[in-house]
């Protein structure tokens, strides 16, 4: 069954999430809460690779000018996540992002801190490493994730890090933005209510939702448009 999105889950991520990094290298997770802006006048965030008004950057494969756009909602702790990037999306890059016809976006989704620690580790690298980065994390998601207590997950999400060329003063800066940590639940908050987003992981095929589904399916579709 897909993972569905409870509407307390972008508060939870933030009182659990950004407080462990921020608890002065303590060996068990905090529950200290910090605030979020009240979320008013969704807005559409940009998806042309430039900071948005949170400062968050879209994490976008393909070119700007392809004829479809394919916006992929994915929480890295979510298994059909991890099998949507290892049987779906590596055959869509091949065939239709490598190729020109059609422009992926990755949005994260938050079910937990764990999920949020991912997305600010496969963030730091920049645009540069976050497919890579990705899809490390969601090749070994079963490995990470199991690690074991907060600081056992977080070692083990460092070592991707490492793994992908950050140093460590890096990674640390980068899992200490607590304003990151914030701007992200943020972004997720009015993306999610802006797409109706309440399962993972969701498509949306210029501008239409759809459910997880396989390479086949997904193909059929991609394939009517561009023959239409």
């Amino acid at each position: 069954m897909n993972r569905f999105i409870p509407a307390i889950a972008a508060a939870a991520v933030a009182v659990a999430g950004g407080a462990y990094w921020l608890s002065n290298s303590q060996t068990s997770a905090t529950t200290t809460a910090f605030s979020l802006p009240e979320i008013t006048n969704i807005q559409t965030v940009s998806s042309e690779g430039a900071a948005n008004e949170h400062g968050i950057v879209e994490m976008i494969m393909g070119s700007e000018d392809a004829p479809i756009t394919i916006i992929e909602y994915a929480s890295f702790t979510c298994p059909h996540c991890a099998s949507f990037h290892e049987n779906v999306l590596e055959p869509l890059k091949a065939d239709y992002v490598d190729t020109g016809k059609v422009k992926f976006v990755f949005r994260d989704v938050y079910f937990d801190r764990y999920g949020l620690w991912a997305s600010m580790v496969a963030r730091c690298g920049g645009q540069e490493k976050f497919f890579g980065m990705t899809d490390i994390l969601m090749k070994t998601q079963k490995e990470w994730t199991r690690a074991g207590d907060p600081v056992a997950i977080s070692d083990s999400l460092r070592k991707t890090g490492r793994l992908a060329g950050l140093e460590d003063d890096q990674l640390q800066a980068c899992l200490q933005d607590e304003d990151k940590a914030k701007a992200l639940v943020a972004w997720f908050q009015e993306n999610a209510a802006a797409d109706d987003v309440n399962s993972t992981p969701t498509l949306i095929i210029d501008g239409e939702k759809h459910s997880n589904m396989s390479y086949n399916d997904l193909k059929e579709i991609l394939d009517g448009k561009l023959d239409g």
